[in-house]
């Protein structure tokens, strides 16, 4: 655990005042059986006075309100301890989260992410409050009631000494087994979540399919997988409390037995072997609740573990080893030197194959090829979403490694191939770009990206507030308000990642010319699938099987290059066909 003491320190104060809190309660569960025999006695052997009842039931009156005090006192600060410990602790995963790569994203899937950020942090929260209460509670209790027990009557105490080792025993016994089937059961509930968030977050398609039933079959089998696995664990507890009581039972059992006889001989008065049996039963109480504890902690280990796997994940990206970590992209020339890039780093094959382009500054280039041809992967190496294999990437005439992540993500705006939208009106998604755009802004890049007028039509305008991820608008006018979004971060690289085939050609015609005149400074790639979207590009890349196969333009590529001139005639073949339908 020494992994999160940093979200102790800062609370240090409620993690001791808590369980000094729980010391006091247990001082008086331990003073109350005393009292309560003091009473027992005397009226046994006919001593008995009201004075003296009245000064007992006052020292009682006394230990219950200290005992109240320490519990009340104990649970709160067990409470702010826990509290403010997960809150730090949940922040510091998001913010680890926040810095991986996507390879390392790649890595867990997102419900598992999920789960580690609220599941897995709340199983550590309520092991810290139970940890606080009973830290010290138990043992104390377990302590100093035996203590009270054997000076009351030592030969009596044997009974505990078969009792307890017994209890110890099978509490090991079935810790052994509890920390496995704990990390089993957050796995299950991993697996649930990624099923219930996919399947909520492509409902459209789900029901598009008529593939309701599937996903339903699905869910049944993860939430049947999280259900067994959570009753095998819940199994140790079930067996644990009957185990628990038996021995607690026979233990009373055996000492009012051996008690009656010792009491019957004049060796104990009654009034003690009441208070005895009541130190008995606080011994095995605190006995249960240590295996409480213990039980709890398994959970919690477990899930500990699967935090610390997110904590201690090295990031494959960074910039502490930056030459120059205060450079900023001026011009926007891009260079890719021998470049080489597998997903998978144990396999022979590359997705990106020797990779040399020059592209200078200021010039529109178009990106075509073959679904899978490497188009996404070569444009993502540039803002370093992923660091390449071999060779290196240079912008403006510097490896994109010796930059500062921040200051080159600044400078390329890229608007992905899956448009995504964030809960909230237009104006805040669109200020994701600049978030200190005015309206005045605002609509100047809405106006270049073609989405101006649409967003006037909305009631609100640019207040409209949009579903989670954009749900309530039309493919065509994410993307346009996506490439709105990315025009306002004024990057001197622009990377359009097919981000225009939800348009029609005419939009897509003026978003062109609007780029030529708006964006002439920066430089910009655009992957198409439609050659009209690239044909007036100052230079053209043809890629296939991860190598560039043509580089070019329109024409001199339909003049010398078998692959442009094949998809040119393909796409020309579908353009006949639908004139004449």
């Amino acid at each position: 655990m020494k992994r999160f003491m940093k979200y102790v320190r800062p609370y240090l104060p409620y993690f001791i005042i808590g369980p000094i809190c729980m010391i006091i309660e247990v001082i008086g569960e331990v003073v109350m059986p005393k009292l309560l025999s003091v009473v027992i006695n005397r009226a046994y052997l006919g001593t008995l006075s009201v004075g003296t009842s009245f000064g007992v039931m006052m020292l009682m009156i006394l230990c219950a309100l200290m005992m109240m005090a320490g519990g009340v006192g104990g649970a709160y600060f067990g409470a702010k301890a826990s509290v403010n410990f997960a809150a730090d602790l949940r922040e510091d995963v998001y913010r680890k989260v926040q810095t991986y790569s996507f390879s390392n994203i790649d890595k867990f899937s997102t419900g598992s992410l999920v789960t580690r950020l609220t599941n897995d942090v709340t199983q550590l929260q309520n092991f810290v409050n139970m940890l606080l209460r009973m830290a010290l509670r138990s043992p104390g209790m377990l302590i100093a009631a035996l203590v009270m027990a054997i000076s009351m009557q030592p030969s009596l105490s044997v009974v505990l000494a078969v009792s307890i080792p017994l209890l110890l025993i099978t509490i090991f016994c079935i810790i052994g087994t509890g920390f496995r089937r704990f990390r089993m059961m957050q796995t299950k509930v991993d697996a649930l979540n990624s099923t219930v968030q996919e399947s909520v977050t492509n409902v459209r398609v789900v029901k598009s399919f008529v593939r309701e039933d599937a996903e339903i079959t699905k869910f049944q089998k993860a939430n049947g997988d999280l259900k067994e696995a959570g009753l095998s664990a819940m199994k140790l507890m079930i067996f644990l409390s009957p185990v628990m009581t038996l021995v607690m039972n026979f233990t009373i059992l055996a000492v009012i037995w051996f008690g009656g006889d010792i009491v019957l001989s004049g060796d104990m008065l009654i009034g003690d072997l009441s208070a005895f049996i009541n130190y008995v039963t606080q011994i095995l109480s605190s006995l249960m609740m240590v295996t409480m504890l213990f039980m709890f902690s398994a959970r919690a280990m477990a899930s500990a573990s699967r935090i610390r796997e997110v904590l201690d994940e090295t990031v494959d990206l960074d910039d502490l080893t930056a030459a120059y970590p205060d450079k900023q992209i001026e011009s926007g020339s891009i260079e890719f030197r021998s470049v080489s890039f597998r997903y998978y780093k144990n396999s022979e094959e590359k997705v990106l194959d020797t990779i040399d382009l020059k592209i200078p500054s200021g010039m529109t280039v178009g990106i075509i090829g073959s679904t899978g041809c490497g188009k996404t992967t070569l444009v993502s190496l540039i803002p370093r979403l992923y660091d390449c294999d071999e060779g290196e990437v240079l912008v403006d005439g510097v490896n994109v490694r010796d930059y500062s992540l921040r200051h080159l993500r600044d400078g390329v705006g890229m608007v992905l191939q899956k448009n995504t939208l964030f809960s909230g009106s237009i104006a805040e998604n669109l200020r994701w770009g600049d978030p200190d755009a005015d309206d005045e802004t605002l609509r100047a890049a809405a106006g270049v990206a073609q989405a101006d007028k649409f967003i006037t039509s909305f009631t609100g305008g640019y207040d409209a507030m949009l579903e989670r991820g954009g749900r309530n608008v039309s493919g065509g006018q994410r993307q346009r308000l996506c490439i709105a979004r990315t025009l306002l971060k004024k990057s001197k690289i622009i990377i359009l990642d097919d981000s225009t085939s939800a348009v029609d050609t005419a939009t897509e015609r003026a978003i062109r010319h609007a780029f030529s005149h708006e964006l002439r400074d920066s430089t910009k790639l655009i992957i198409a699938q439609r050659i009209g979207s690239v044909k007036d590009a100052d230079m053209i890349i043809v890629m296939d099987e991860g190598k560039i196969v043509g580089l070019g333009t329109h024409e001199e590529l339909l003049q010398n290059n078998p692959e442009y001139i094949e998809i040119y005639e393909s796409q020309a073949d579908l353009r006949a066909k639908a004139g004449d339908n």
